[in-house]
């Protein structure tokens, strides 16, 4: 009995503390029973990413290199200014496009499941598809607001009808914080002309 602890034990250290540790995509699909599958395995037409493996081989600035051609394309085809993207994409992930946060956001502009799927994002983990569909969202406020910045920032956060219910920005902590991160970095970008 012994042995067999001690040897379960040296076999969970090495597995764990002696070796990399190794990730994979997950996938996941909700058939028409409306229950959730999951795999590693892209096994069947219906399963779209849910997580995405972190790439950590290239550093942040380059990431943020990467991702200049698709912020010029979102910027011009839904008349955003390159500034704003950027910050948002600051505000939202810092630049990791495997971000997913607690609420099930992906990616970095932060998609909903739901918002992903309305901006015809198929992929949220995939960084053109997130900057296009996050940006075509971001417009869509812009417009419902009438450029109100303020208003339309806080709607992309918390949801346009929390924004049209209290007819400005929520009193939420996370939403206030998120408005004020992505305007201060707004004017660093836009100052910085880039």
């Amino acid at each position: 009995m012994i042995g067999r602890f001690v040897f379960a034990a040296v076999f969970l250290y090495s597995l764990f503390c002696l070796s990399p540790l190794s990730f994979g995509d997950i996938y996941r699909y909700k058939d028409e029973r409306g229950v959730w599958h999951f795999s590693n395995i892209k096994s069947d037409s219906r399963f779209r990413v849910f997580m995405r493996t972190p790439n950590y081989n290239k550093p942040a600035k380059q990431y943020i290199r990467d991702y200049d051609s698709a912020i010029t394309r979102a910027s011009k085809q839904f008349r955003v200014e390159p500034s704003l993207i950027k910050a948002v994409i600051r505000a939202e992930s810092d630049f990791d496009h495997t971000a997913v946060s607690q609420k099930g956001a992906q990616g970095l502009m932060q998609l909903m499941p739901e918002t992903a799927c309305e901006m015809e994002v198929g992929d949220p983990f995939n960084p053109e598809e997130n900057i296009l569909g996050g940006t075509r969202y971001l417009s869509l406020m812009l417009d419902r607001f009438r450029n109100n910045l303020g208003m339309a920032l806080a709607a992309y956060n918390a949801g346009p009808e929390r924004v049209e219910e209290y007819r400005g920005i929520p009193p939420y902590a996370e939403t206030k914080n998120f408005v004020d991160r992505v305007l201060k970095y707004y004017g660093q970008y836009g100052s910085a002309g880039r």
